[in-house]
């Protein structure tokens, strides 16, 4: 018996250390060659670190949430034959490099293990040490990581077979006694990433059997991963600016009359949504309102006004967070920047978007659709100064001028839309002009379409 020392490969990314997302192994586990071994997360990239080797896990690095540094022992690994190690770490290209500021993509990155008789060159790996000589930083002692019990359940219904799964996924989900028809999953079958999420999340999701307490047990979870960057940026964001929001009633019933229109003769284009428009809207009346526009640089107390707008659009994925950017809004018509809507957020949702996709905002929407709520007060995406946050259509009865003089009450369509600010750089003055502005525009679609 030998005992291999797998070592924290460079990802490529510059950085000097890497945070522990998740185990996949335990001590005492059996890993084959290619196995999972751990998510681990830079500021830009989850990467999952495969086994070399095949063996017995006998030591591991930490506990999620932890940090390794680059090239000390990860897990140590005892195996049946002699193992050569290789030289040094090699690099582990990502092949969706990061995210800046909010948003962090998730990358699955693929190991190619070392040979026999390759010798130094043997690829992923690291020099053999003991887990004492790993830097101070490294946790030193390391315990078996227990997967949280499976929600209690029935047996497996006859639905599950319908399920698209490879084969080890299915003998994991059966090991655990996981019911695959009610792992959620947004592919086109379920993956390993989605055990983990159930294992994770999925006593919410559980069955519950008949006469059994409604009551769940507490827990606690670690903030780890995307979620612990989406909390250090939001908070960040709240430290440093001095937010105000302004929220103004909008009359959206001509806008939704036109954008019915548009949809029933859009032929072969997208369908429109609300969003579409008003990203027209809002990148029409920011010329006339520079300072909102912009990102504010506080260390070196510089702010910069851009003359086009890369429009963050903050989407919700099952990891977290994330806001897309779209490129130079400003030069797309609804239909492209329908097209440009679902391309991002299918890719922030997939864990596909590229790192120039997820940063260099410079002003941010974020709409909750049909969960809108009456008003929002939303965070702004720093460095930007600004975000807009539509919500709710509602239709009340209001009072509408006659023709012939007087008034009538008619039912309109009602949007609450919110804007919050960076108040050392935008005034209150300011963005309320801007609000006005798109009112009157939004309330009089047709100026979207006019040169």
């Amino acid at each position: 018996m030998a005992r291999f020392s797998f070592r924290l490969p460079d990802i490529g990314e510059g950085i000097s250390e890497a945070e522990i997302v998740a185990w996949h192994v335990a001590v005492g586990d059996r890993v084959e060659e290619d196995g999972r071994l751990a998510d681990m997360m830079t500021d830009k990239a989850t990467v999952e670190m495969e086994s070399p080797v095949a063996g017995t896990v006998v030591e591991l690095a930490g506990e999620p949430g932890d940090q390794v540094a680059i090239g000390a022992t990860l897990v140590v690994i005892e195996t049946e034959a002699e193992v050569v190690q290789p030289a040094e770490p090699e690099r582990v290209e990502a092949e969706n490099p990061g995210v800046e500021e909010v948003a962090t993509s998730s990358v699955t990155e693929r190991q190619d293990p070392p040979r026999h008789g390759e010798g130094d060159h043997a690829q992923h790996g690291g020099v053999g040490a003991p887990l004492d000589a790993t830097p101070a930083d490294v946790s030193q002692e390391a315990a078996p990581l227990h997967h949280p019990a499976a929600p209690d359940g029935p047996t497996p219904r006859s639905g599950e077979d319908r399920v698209l799964a490879s084969p080890a996924v299915r003998a994991r989900a059966k090991d655990l006694g996981i019911d695959l028809s009610a792992v959620h999953h947004d592919g086109h079958h379920i993956r390993h990433a989605d055990l983990d999420a159930y294992l994770r999340y999925g006593s919410a999701q559980g069955y519950r059997a008949p006469n059994a307490s409604r009551a769940r047990p507490d827990e606690t979870v670690k903030v780890i991963g995307m979620r612990r960057r989406i909390a250090e940026n939001m908070a960040a964001a709240k430290r440093h600016i001095p937010h105000f929001t302004y929220v103004e009633e909008i009359d959206v019933t001509a806008l939704e009359a036109m954008r019915a229109d548009l949809n029933a003769a859009r032929g072969q284009r997208p369908k429109l949504t609300m969003l579409p428009l008003l990203i027209v809207a809002i990148c029409r009346t920011l010329p006339n309102f520079p300072m909102l526009n912009a990102r504010y640089d506080d260390e070196a107390g510089v702010v910069t006004r851009f003359g086009s707008v890369h429009l963050g659009m903050a989407a919700q994925t099952d990891a977290g967070l994330m806001v897309p950017v779209i490129r130079d809004a400003q030069d797309l018509n609804p239909w492209q920047l329908a097209t440009e809507i679902v391309r991002l957020a299918e890719a922030a949702r997939t864990g596909k978007a590229k790192s120039e996709e997820l940063s260099g905002g410079t002003i941010t929407i974020t709409s909750l659709g049909p969960l809108g709520g009456v008003a929002t007060t939303p965070v702004i995406n720093r460095p930007e100064v600004a975000i807009i946050g539509p919500n709710r259509i509602v239709e009340r009865p209001v009072f509408r001028a006659r023709a012939g003089g007087g008034e009538e009450i008619v039912k309109a369509k009602l949007m609450n839309l919110s804007i919050s600010c960076d108040h050392r750089v935008v005034d209150g003055h300011d963005a309320a002009s801007y609000v006005q502005a798109l009112k009157r525009l939004i309330e009089t679609p047709v100026l979207l379409f006019a040169d």
